[in-house]
C-alpha cells in the first residue's frame, strides 16, 4: 500500500489524471479511497493554491463536500452556509483558496463531484483534476 510519504509526484499525477476524463470514474475500493487522497494531498501542497469547483445536487451537498475537502487539505473554512443565498436546484460552488473567496450559481450540467485546479509556476503541477467524489474526504 502506497502512504502520503511514499508515493511519488509522478505517480500521484497519473492517479489524479485517471479521474480527470469525459466519463466520471467511480472510486471502487477503500484502497483506491485512501490512494486517491494521499495523490490530491500530495499535488495540492505542491501548488501554490486552488480553486475548488463543486457540482452538487443541493446547496447544503455542495456546501458538506468543500467543507470536507478543506479540512482535509488543511484549510480553515471561513465560508459559512447560512451567508449563501438558497438554491432550490443543482448548484455549482467555486471556492478559491489563496483569497479565501466563493461563487455559487445555478447548475444544469450532468456531472457531480468536486474538481480540483492547481495553480502553480511548475506546469508539471498546474492542472484542473477531477471529478472526485463529493464525499472522497
Amino acid at each position: 500500500m502506497i502512504t502520503e510519504n511514499s508515493m511519488t509526484v509522478e505517480k500521484a499525477l497519473e492517479i489524479l489524471k485517471s479521474y480527470s476524463c469525459l466519463e466520471v470514474k467511480l472510486v471502487e475500493s477503500e484502497a483506491d479511497k485512501k490512494e486517491l487522497q494521499t495523490a490530491i494531498k500530495q499535488i495540492v501542497d505542491l501548488s501554490e493554491y486552488e480553486n475548488l469547483g463543486i457540482c452538487a445536487d443541493s446547496l447544503e451537498l455542495a456546501f458538506q463536500g468543500l467543507s470536507s475537502y478543506l479540512a482535509a487539505l488543511g484549510y480553515d473554512n471561513n465560508l459559512e452556509m447560512a451567508s449563501l443565498p438558497p438554491q432550490e436546484k443543482a448548484v455549482y460552488l467555486k471556492f478559491n483558496t489563496q483569497k479565501q473567496s466563493h461563487y455559487l450559481d445555478s447548475y444544469d450540467g450532468d456531472y457531480r463531484g468536486v474538481l480540483i485546479s492547481c495553480q502553480s509556476e511548475d506546469d508539471k503541477i498546474a492542472g484542473t483534476y477531477g471529478y472526485f467524489p463529493l464525499d472522497l474526504f
